[in-house]
């Protein structure tokens, strides 16, 4: 149906460049508001009117006549009508609706990937200081960080996943201070502990660590204990390998890896920081006031001129944010996704004027940003507020193993990143319509059980199969699955067949809005859609029936229904089970 449409735009665009010349551009077709209106819609007409002096309702019968003198729209729309002011709706032939089905299947994992662009894009994500376990705040940035990479690449990007994180300063300090006083014994409440200090179990279970002299190693370091309780140096560095470790734990369990992990105090020993600075002072976008070093960022549209280095000597937080996204456009990145919480609202105007005024090629508008509100928790009918482990928050581990990594990411992606949401776990257990991604992914497993039965695959036969993880192999319905490819789909002319038909060709087109806006929530809304078309079809219509060619059609149908509703699960790094 993708080609069919491609088909009937051509005609539309040649049309309209006939009826005015230089308007061919304006060939868009839109999905009407009430779907009994049709299946495309064309307001080209009211558009073009004004300007060609003509009343909408003349120029959009003007327009039909020529479509319909047209071969494409002659050979797959079965009617045109003219509505309102001068909408023009179409109506498809089954037959138009039905390409839809082998374009699915003969794309398979690829149905809606675009090739490559050649545009290398950098998305920065996570990025927690190693100073605790990843909260569920991080467990959003994960979600929205790994699926927006994910539909980046549909849409031929080469991505490329980074966390920065701090390894330095005051955070880290604490996080040695911390880990110090409970390896010399003492504990939240005692009159020795700080108010600063970091009070979760999880400090203790560093300091008892650091005292078995432990080795500990995490993706980007390794380092072994003195168990020297005076040795604060140790002390610092083995916190740090620790809790990354115990992050990368956390994402492992999220199924998320990153590319890289881009040190803080990189920029500093590196000379990046002072380089930066000097750009900016060459550049004259500086000055000195109050022995402070200032940014002139109200020239590039912020509010106020910024502080870039104290009277202390010591700089800003955005100075190094500066630094790094230079080294980003150094590395070859045009495009840069950033994925923050709401809290990083501030930092976006003077990291964006910082990198105007370097002048160094830097286009206006980088990096991109999603920016993401925390998440609630609520257990038993109540907000959960506190981990035992974190000490004040609920960590991602946490979730993950209250609900499932499936849950978590579905969940998690299912709102607009700055809405507020609250993660319901006694909902996310749930097996039933409530539960939107168990509703989901039953579409997917009911599929895959009928294609079973339709290939000989008892449930007795089941029981002897090499399953992995308990599910059946995706490649033994793969192979009854390519036998459908040239399945008679001429029987596929039901309202419930073709509804569920015009749903699946909306993939492609979805998927490239959403990658465009960052919008992953959009995939979920989607699968959703796709999921309830997918049950009221089931509900209409018997799919193993006794006449062959109605079976093997109604089966290419709800094949590339599987196909699509699995393309988009993994979009989200979310599992199509076979079976549930």
């Amino acid at each position: 149906m993708l080609q069919v449409k491609q088909q009937l735009l051509v005609a539309l665009g040649q049309a309209l460049e006939t009826l005015s010349p230089g308007s061919g551009d304006k060939a868009a077709f839109e999905s009407p508001k009430v779907a009994a209106h049709g299946d495309f819609a064309i307001t080209a007409a009211m558009q073009l009117a004004k300007p060609l002096q003509l009343n909408p309702r003349q120029l959009g019968e003007q327009l039909r006549q020529a479509l319909l003198a047209s071969a494409p729209f002659q050979q797959w729309v079965q009617d045109i009508e003219i509505a309102g002011p001068g909408f023009i709706n179409i109506r498809l032939k089954p037959a138009a609706k039905q390409e839809i089905v082998r374009e699915v299947l003969a794309a398979q994992d690829g149905f809606g990937v675009q090739p490559s662009q050649g545009q290398r894009v950098l998305v920065e994500f996570v990025s927690a200081n190693p100073t605790g376990p990843l909260h569920v705040g991080h467990g959003r940035q994960a979600a929205l960080g790994d699926a927006i990479c994910n539909l980046l690449a549909t849409q031929g990007a080469q991505v490329y996943r980074e966390f920065y994180y701090n390894d330095a300063g005051v955070q880290i300090s604490t996080l040695a201070n911390s880990t110090q006083l409970r390896a010399k014994g003492f504990k939240p409440g005692d009159a020795q502990w700080p108010e600063a200090a970091y009070n979760g179990d999880y400090i203790q279970d560093i300091a008892n660590d650091f005292l078995a002299k432990k080795t500990v190693k995490s993706d980007d370091r390794e380092f072994t204990a003195s168990g020297d309780v005076d040795d604060l140096d140790s002390i610092r560095q083995f916190a740090v390998a620790y809790l990354r470790h115990e992050q990368d734990l956390d994402l492992k369990a999220f199924e998320v890896k990153f590319d890289n992990y881009y040190l803080e105090s990189s920029l500093y020993t590196s000379g990046r920081v002072e380089s930066a600075v000097q750009i900016l002072q060459a550049a004259g976008k500086t000055y000195e006031q109050d022995g402070a070093l200032w940014l002139k960022s109200t020239d590039y549209g912020d509010d106020k001129d910024r502080v870039m280095r104290k009277s202390d000597g010591s700089y800003t937080y955005f100075v190094p944010d500066v630094a790094y996204h230079i080294t980003k456009w150094e590395r070859g990145f045009s495009k840069v996704v950033n994925i923050q919480g709401t809290d990083h609202h501030g930092t976006i105007a003077r990291v964006r004027a910082g990198l105007q005024a370097a002048n160094v090629g830097i286009p206006q508008g980088y990096p991109d940003y999603v920016l993401h509100t925390m998440v609630r928790v609520m257990r038993g009918g109540e907000e959960v507020k506190i981990s035992k482990r974190a000490g004040s928050y609920v960590t991602l581990r946490d979730l993950i193993e209250w609900t499932s990594k499936d849950a978590v990411r579905f969940f998690l992606l299912s709102r607009k990143p700055d809405t507020e949401y609250t993660f319901d776990v006694d909902l996310a257990v749930q097996k039933n319509n409530d539960n939107p991604v168990y509703y989901v992914q039953y579409a997917h497993a009911r599929i895959c059980s009928v294609l079973l039965k339709a290939a000989g695959t008892s449930d007795d036969v089941v029981d002897t199969l090499a399953l992995v993880d308990g599910k059946v192999p995706r490649s033994l319905i793969a192979d009854f699955v390519a036998n459908l490819k040239d399945a008679d789909l001429s029987p596929l002319d039901s309202p419930a067949a073709q509804a569920l038909m015009l749903q699946l060709s909306k993939y492609p087109a979805m998927l490239s809005a959403a990658a465009q806006d960052f919008a992953p929530h959009d995939v979920t809304f989607y699968l959703r859609d796709l999921a309830a078309s997918y049950h009221s079809y089931y509900d209409a219509e018997r799919i193993l029936v006794d006449d062959p060619v109605v079976q093997r059609a109604r089966l290419a149908l709800v094949a590339a229904t599987a196909q699509v509703l699995h393309n988009g699960l993994a979009v989200l790094g979310v599992s199509a089970p076979t079976s549930m």
